[in-house]
């Protein structure tokens, strides 16, 4: 059993995580924004400032041995001004390090993304080995917070995980999900670029690992689902789980990006159109077994996302 503090607890990633911790058998202190009556008795739940202003990490660290730092802006969008970025994703960081090495932690693992390594889009399947390449605030953020945790040496984790799917997703999925569960056909079956998704229960199975391996320590890894499907593979995913046929018109790709832009949403169109692979080799080397299968993983999400409309 170990002693772990979840930041960012009541998130998306961090509710699920703190409930299978506590399934496991580790004593667990949930940290939140917002307390709340959502945990097992065994979880001690704390609340927490926002991260744009300093936190006691001391207090929250007190009998701790482990951290799963979670909390921060997990997105980009419009309005967030770039010191805003580095204040919450990158100094409440750097802070929390310096805590933990000063206490005497045994690991901090630390929640970046793909972002920090790479823009929305990328030529080649990402590995660790490459250069990273921050196209925006958010990414620019979480690799200035890896540096900032190196720096500290405390003992540490990283974790680069792509999109994350799974029951509760927001955000472009959530509005993906809409689009699929029309009864009109979609003009996407042209689109043959390839994205990494990763299930949320994978990158549980990946926090797991590396908190119990004393190997994993000092190490950066990449998380996706070992299989990048095309955006049509993921539509059609997405309507079995729906139960509808997938009904893909085979629209050529630069027709799409034609009207997309002649529409006014390029954007819409480098979420659509642009590749993004991620390759996870070195955290498979290191025995991560993931136990979802993306196909699989798409449409349970999409069965169970239908069942509570």
């Amino acid at each position: 059993m170990t002693r772990i503090l979840v930041t960012g607890a009541s998130g998306f990633i961090g509710r699920a995580l703190v409930n299978d911790f506590a399934v496991a058998g580790h004593s667990v202190r949930a940290a939140m924004r917002q307390p709340a009556d959502v945990f097992p008795r065994s979880v001690e739940v704390v609340g927490v400032s926002d991260l744009t202003r300093p936190v006691e990490w001391r207090a929250l660290l007190k009998n701790i041995e482990a951290v799963v730092h979670l909390a921060g802006i997990a997105h980009t969008g419009p309005g967030i001004a770039e010191d805003v970025y580095d204040r919450v994703n990158r100094l409440a960081t750097a802070e929390l390090a310096n805590a933990a090495h000063a206490m005497g932690l045994r690991r901090l693992i630390f929640m970046s993304s793909i972002r920090a390594q790479s823009g929305p889009t990328a030529g080649n399947a990402l590995t660790e080995a490459d250069l990273p390449r921050p196209t925006d605030a958010y990414g620019r953020s979480k690799l200035a917070a890896e540096d900032a945790i190196r720096a500290s040496n405390v003992p540490f984790t990283i974790l680069r995980p792509v999109l994350i799917y799974g029951s509760g997703v927001k955000g472009n999925l959530a509005r993906l999900l809409e689009l699929t569960a029309s009864r009109w056909p979609l003009p996407l079956g042209g689109l043959r670029n390839r994205r990494s998704l990763l299930a949320r229960q994978n990158l549980m199975e990946a926090i797991h690992l590396v908190l119990g391996s004393n190997t994993t320590a000092g190490q950066t890894y990449v998380v996706a689902d070992p299989d990048p499907l095309t955006i049509a593979e993921i539509v059609a995913a997405l309507r079995v789980g729906q139960d509808r046929r997938p009904r893909l018109l085979p629209i050529p790709a630069f027709a799409v990006e034609a009207a997309l832009t002649a529409m006014g949403h390029p954007e819409v169109w480098e979420r659509l159109g642009g590749r993004l692979e991620a390759d996870p080799s070195k955290l498979q080397d290191a025995g991560w077994r993931p136990p979802v299968e993306t196909r699989a993983g798409l449409a349970a999400m999409a069965r169970e996302w239908s069942d509570a409309r």
